[in-house]
């Protein structure tokens, strides 16, 4: 009786360990959910969907992209920083994370989530219509200097990501912005068809916005904010080798909501991290002219609260 009665209390146990363990290992047990804080059809969402297919293979369950976009990425990043923390929401950032607060924006910043891992980058450049009598980023800043007020730069709307580099890039030459004449555009693509109309002098925006007119002979780019040169242009030289020690892009990465289960995180890291660095993604990425950049949650973070402090610098200075 007694045998028994302790082979039936071992069973228990064991069941009880079968089952707990099979609990860890269920994670994800249904359909993972990735916002993407901009609408469907543009870059960050090209990302997250490019991402999500690589990312079904690694977690075995669904991925559903869903677009929550508007005012500016900031009612779809706050919804993933709010999200439930068990791992089944997640979100793509981008850049404009940095932007929020140091304009007054909004509070949220990188430190509301918990850093995934970093996906890619998108450089800025500089770029002038093929008509255009600016050859270098010498001559076009020799024109800014000698005709200050009268310049016509573009690619973004006041405050976004491309305006914010023309921001940094003014005050590392030692300018003012108000030396050039921003006109506002709604996005990258927009600012970029501005400068080929001849409406404005020169765009900030990245060359992948510009490739179809740089291909078809409408722009001409001066240089790439890129600390490297980039491999769908590879004869357009940085700032830096035309001496402008200044480097500027958007970037894109996974993050979760604050205070992620641990044992989600570390499940989601491994798959991320597989899923960012497996062949299809990193193809289509360089295809579209993107540039592939991984950096681990940590080093994520990292680079974000270095990025939130660039932005911190330029804005401020802008008040002054």
């Amino acid at each position: 009786m007694f045998t028994t009665t302790r082979r039936r209390a071992a069973a228990l146990i064991a069941g009880f360990t079968m089952v707990a363990g099979a609990a860890f290992a269920e994670y994800p047990e249904r359909p993972v959910q990735l916002i993407v804080p901009y609408p469907a059809g543009g870059g960050t969402d090209i990302v997250a969907r490019t991402l999500a297919v690589e990312l079904e293979k690694e977690l075995g369950q669904p991925v559903s992209v869903v677009n929550r976009d508007g005012g500016g990425g900031i009612p779809g990043q706050t919804a993933i920083a709010r999200a439930r923390p068990d791992g089944y929401t997640i979100g793509l950032i981008a850049s404009d994370i940095s932007l929020y607060k140091p304009q007054g924006l909004a509070p949220l910043t990188y430190a509301d989530m918990t850093a995934i891992g970093q996906t890619n980058e998108l450089p800025g450049s500089v770029t002038v219509s093929v008509d255009s009598p600016y050859q270098s980023m010498e001559e076009l800043v020799a024109a800014i200097k000698a005709n200050p007020g009268t310049i016509k730069g573009t690619g973004a709307a006041p405050g976004a990501s491309w305006h914010a580099g023309f921001l940094g890039l003014m005050f590392a030459l030692g300018l003012s912005p108000d030396d050039v004449i921003w006109v506002p555009t709604q996005g990258g693509t927009k600012g970029h068809l501005d400068v080929a109309a001849g409406n404005s002098d020169f765009s900030t925006a990245s060359l992948v916005e510009a490739r179809a007119l740089v291909e078809g002979g409408k722009l001409r780019p001066l240089a790439t904010m890129a600390a490297e040169r980039v491999d769908i242009f590879p004869e357009v030289p940085t700032l830096r080798e035309q001496g402008i020690d200044y480097t500027y892009g958007l970037w894109h990465g996974v993050t979760g909501p604050k205070d992620l289960d641990p044992e989600a995180l570390e499940v989601l890291s491994k798959a991320v991290e597989a899923a960012a660095n497996s062949e299809s993604f990193v193809a289509t990425l360089q295809e579209r002219g993107f540039k592939h950049v991984w950096r681990p949650g940590a080093e994520f973070e990292a680079f974000m609260a270095e990025d939130l402090d660039k932005m911190q610098v330029i804005f401020d200075q802008l008040e002054k």
